[in-house]
């Protein structure tokens, strides 16, 4: 993972080399697909499976690592869930190719071994649970989490557990994606209540309107926010006066694209980098990595004042040291976006039921702490939050090491 430039110097819990990379090719297509174990907990490791174009072995032992990172901050000795590992997979291959789910289901066949010990996987960008679930089946795995199973006290009961947490909606949408634009936008209005700004007339532009951009613009909308711009894969949806953020969720397809047809008279549509430039106060890169690079960053508006990374790795370091000059704060992704991962083995261990109130109440409490932690780090280092992060990590990862042993 990208480090800031004023990163203070981690230990080398988090710099040491990965324990398992590997590269594999699908016979048929041509396409390269990457997994990379980062480190183990108890001989487990966690971290979702992202399908793109493009998709590099850097960028997905830059997530693996992100992971481990994530697992970490969320450390709490009298829980029941205990960090796992981080790790990461990746496939090199368009999601809506029409090959696409033949190539998932050959990449999950020949990781299999590693699924079903030590890797525990998921939706990430591209693909859904649904679909992860589905190719899962098909490549002869029980789940794509079953490398944990032997580390629950009850795995029958623990199953179902998370299956009811996942069959719960909410106005259209499922509590797997809350959970992770909960966490999101409760990192944005910690922020904004440090800073003493209210709530309304705060506005903000979104580049995503998938599983964890939708979510994270309705739980801003609904606390009050004014959503200006909102981006997807046709182009950027804008309106000084607030987009209708419920309409605009009702008409998205699987991948987030939103039908235009449900665009009022007023709201305008824009190239699809326009929301870089939305006059807006906070901007939340939701979507790819990488998409905040130094010419962005030039790019993005002047009354901005924070950047909260709910995608991974959206915003390069040379644009972080720019962003910075500018007074502009980044909320950086392992701590912004660490809630959907937190919430599944919550779940899954019993920290909380298959209820959503009690679900979103653990992961806004969780938040709270975790971007206070950061700040107030921040503040007495010097540092940008993002180093602060890192150094909490540094701290807390040798002390899950002590506890469960040594993996690498």
């Amino acid at each position: 993972m990208a480090d800031s430039p004023d990163s203070a110097t981690p230990d080398s819990a988090t710099t040491a080399s990965p324990l398992v990379q590997l590269t594999w090719t699908d016979h048929v297509t041509g396409c390269a697909g990457y997994l990379v174990v980062d480190r183990l907990v108890r001989g487990v490791s966690s971290g979702g499976l992202r399908m793109r174009a493009g998709c590099t072995l850097d960028e997905v032992a830059g997530l693996a690592r992100g992971m481990s990172m994530k697992e970490a901050l969320h450390y709490d000795p009298e829980a029941r869930y205990i960090p796992l590992g981080g790790a990461k997979g990746g496939i090199d291959c368009d999601p809506r190719d029409p090959r696409a789910y033949g190539v998932l289901v050959r990449y999950l066949r020949a990781m299999r071994p590693y699924v079903e010990h030590m890797w525990t996987t998921g939706e990430d960008l591209g693909l859904t649970q649904d679909l992860v679930d589905l190719a899962a089946a098909e490549a002869g795995l029980v789940s794509s989490i079953q490398a944990v199973y032997p580390l629950l006290d009850d795995e029958a009961a623990a199953v179902k557990r998370l299956a009811d947490a996942f069959a719960i909606e909410i106005d259209g949408i499922g509590l797997g994606e809350l959970a992770g634009g909960c966490g999101v936008a409760e990192a944005a209005l910690a922020a904004l209540d440090r800073a003493g700004r209210p709530y309304a007339g705060t506005r903000v532009s979104i580049q995503g309107l998938g599983t964890m951009g939708g979510a994270t613009a309705r739980f801003l909308a609904r606390a009050g926010l004014t959503v200006v711009a909102v981006a997807d894969l046709k182009g950027t949806m804008a309106n000084p006066s607030g987009l209708d953020v419920e309409a605009l969720l009702a008409a998205r397809d699987t991948f987030g694209v939103v039908n235009r047809a449900a665009l009022r008279p007023d709201d305008r549509e824009l190239p699809g980098d326009a929301w870089l430039e939305a006059d807006a106060e906070i901007l939340v890169p939701a979507a790819v990595s990488y998409c905040v690079d130094a010419a962005a960053a030039e790019r993005i508006g002047e009354h901005c004042s924070w950047i909260v990374e709910a995608a991974n790795m959206p915003v390069l370091p040379e644009a972080e040291q720019l962003l910075a000059a500018r007074d502009i704060t980044v909320l950086p992704d392992v701590v912004v976006n660490s809630a959907t991962n937190a919430w599944w083995w919550w779940t899954l261990f019993g920290d909380v039921d298959a209820d959503a109130d009690e679900a979103l109440a653990r992961v806004r409490g969780s938040m709270r702490l975790l971007v206070a932690q950061m700040l107030d780090r921040a503040a007495r280092d010097g540092s940008s939050p993002r180093a602060a992060a890192h150094a909490i990590v540094a701290e807390r990862l040798p002390v899950i090491n002590e506890r469960f042993g040594w993996y690498r």
